[in-house]
């Protein structure tokens, strides 16, 4: 990716949040003055560039001399996929583009890196152990789990796992990807984010086994004991930085897939009996009002949806629901932005479609959120990338709402957004767009988007939702 000097850099630094927590691996180059302007401080220079953009990638730079440009941005792409992957930041003047590398340089094409960290047979045995020897394991599942399915093309083993131990599973909180199928009868949905909530969610388990998330995402703050007392925690996590920080358990760096692989061949079949499905909530019905609940919308998008479908999610108040009513099977089959930062889900939606062309993607995507990136609609339409973007347009930041409500704060002014078109500003970018007020219409223009091969956008008005209520 490449960006324009500081301007750029700022502009992208909200979408480099989600990026960094999200282990994305994204080379970012930026532009920069002439080297002997730069100092000077002319017009589009970055003073202290590296600087700009750190915290949020793994390495920041600007080559100390034009011949290092090509090394530079060799390390660049290397450190960036190397375990834990995320975005690096390099700054390059744009007067050493015209500059000769030097014969060194050829070397770097032939180069390759990787990382050989499975679990050690002590480590295997220990967790091994733990597990056997358990009463009542759970398993928590994150975001590099499913990244390690999609490079691998197919499940891990995180199904064999959970049904050798008859464990139930959960996901964990905030995650940006979903790593277990969300209809098989071990699954139990997404753990609230909060200390109290997720110590509840855990109570009666005497080991907790967190893979491939950090322990944990915390969001709305609901103070209490990080576990419940007898309880034990161990972490598989690909980030030692992940490892380092956790407040509470044991906690082991290793490569995901290999660990998850490693673990669901080695352990006993459990004599326990295995999880009951847990009861879904009822899909509420139509009331006619014109507007649809939420949960209403998602149910039939699933139904109407391919079962290979992709969903980007952006609409942050329906997070739990999501698992309820959508049928998350295959790797790769749910987007969502790791660190909350809006604008994420129009252009990820169409990066995504991109880069699956054999798959079908579903862009699920609040009004405010789409707000932030309604430029995406553009770029969709010009390379007619056949999205299907549904907004839930419910006239409120709900989740704002929420935690304001939460916080027992009263007055606060921003929170409401009414009278945004949504069909007129997609096709005034050029993509197709209806708005539908029942679930009849909803079904035909979701049926209508899917047999066509352009983007196309549909607006449904819905109810706005308390994500934190109990």
């Amino acid at each position: 990716m490449n960006l324009h000097a500081a301007a750029g850099t700022g502009n992208a630094m909200g979408a480099l949040t989600n990026a960094v927590v999200a282990h994305s691996p994204l080379v970012i180059t930026a532009g920069q003055q002439v080297r002997d302007q730069v100092g000077a401080e002319v017009m589009l220079a970055n003073v202290g560039a590296p600087e700009l953009a750190r915290p949020l990638v793994k390495w920041s730079a600007e080559p100390l001399a034009a011949r290092d440009v090509p090394r530079s941005i060799s390390q660049a792409a290397h450190l960036a996929a190397l375990a834990p992957a995320g975005p690096v930041y390099v700054s390059v003047p744009y007067d050493d583009w015209a500059q000769d590398a030097g014969a060194a340089a050829a070397h770097l094409a032939a180069r390759h890196t990787s990382t050989a960290g499975g679990l050690p047979p002590e480590t295997l045995a220990e967790l091994v152990a733990a597990l056997d020897t358990a009463r009542s394991p759970v398993l928590v599942l994150g975001p590099d789990v499913d990244t390690a399915q999609v490079r691998a093309g197919a499940e891990i083993g995180v199904v064999q796992l959970a049904e050798r131990l008859s464990a139930p599973v959960w996901i964990a909180p905030s995650a940006s990807r979903c790593p277990f199928p969300t209809r098989h009868p071990a699954f139990r949905g997404v753990l609230p984010a909060s200390i109290a909530g997720i110590a509840r969610a855990v109570a009666g388990h005497d080991l907790v086994v967190v893979i491939g998330a950090p322990v944990f995402r915390y969001h709305q703050y609901e103070p209490g004991d990080y576990l419940p007392e007898g309880t034990r925690l161990l972490h598989i996590t690909c980030d030692p930085g992940e490892a380092a920080r956790a407040p509470m358990g044991d906690a082991i760096v290793a490569d995901i897939g290999q660990a998850v692989r490693a673990l669901s061949d080695a352990v006993a079949p459990a004599a326990r009996p295995a999880p009951d499905p847990r009861d879904l909530p009822p899909v509420p019905d139509d009331d006619g009002s014109g507007r649809l609940d939420p949960a209403t919308v998602l149910a039939a998008v699933a139904q109407g949806a391919p079962h290979d479908a992709i969903f980007v999610k952006e609409s942050t108040s329906t997070t739990a629901m999501v698992f309820d009513h959508l049928d998350l099977t295959l790797p790769g089959s749910y987007y969502f932005p790791a660190a909350g930062g809006l604008g994420f889900g129009l252009p990820a939606a169409v990066g995504v479609q991109l880069a699956q062309p054999g798959r079908r993607v579903v862009a699920l995507v609040g009004d405010g959120s789409a707000n932030y990136g309604i430029t995406a609609l553009w770029t969709a339409a010009q390379h007619r990338v056949p999205v299907v973007f549904v907004i839930l347009n419910n006239g409120t930041y709900a989740a704002l709402r929420s935690f304001v409500n939460h916080m027992g704060v009263s007055g606060t002014p921003g929170i409401d957004i009414p009278g945004i078109d949504f069909v007129a500003l997609a096709q005034g970018y050029g993509v197709s767009a209806r708005r539908v007020s029942d679930v009849g219409q909803l079904r035909e223009a979701l049926a209508e988007a899917l047999a066509s091969e352009a983007p196309t956008l549909i607006e449904v008005p819905t109810t706005p939702t308390d994500p934190l209520a109990p």
